[in-house]
């Protein structure tokens, strides 16, 4: 059908618990393909406060502990991002896929 649209499932990303939190929480995230990661925490003016993942990882469930202790109290943000690469015998496909 041309008018149907395939939606890539390459991760699963949760909600962060407990959720507002003091002084920390949990981003809860699964990955269905390996890839290389970034977990990045921004402030509400897209300053980056916290790198907390930047690495390949292999397929499986992952939990990450944010601690916000040091930081002031506000909203922050965080921006997960796969990247994948797909390989055949002529060709390299990247494929960035990021939720924030």
């Amino acid at each position: 059908d041309e008018n149907s649209t395939e939606v890539r499932r390459d991760f699963e990303l949760f909600q962060n618990y407990p959720n507002p939190f003091n002084p920390s929480t949990v981003i809860r995230y699964s990955l269905i393909k390996n890839g290389f990661i970034t977990l990045k925490i921004f402030d509400t003016l897209g300053n980056e406060v916290k790198n907390l993942v930047n690495e390949i990882q292999n397929k499986g469930n992952y939990e990450i502990t944010f601690s916000g202790e040091n930081l002031p109290s506000g909203i922050y943000f965080y921006k997960f991002t796969l990247f994948l690469i797909y390989t055949n015998a002529k060709h390299y496909i990247i494929l960035i896929a990021s939720y924030v």
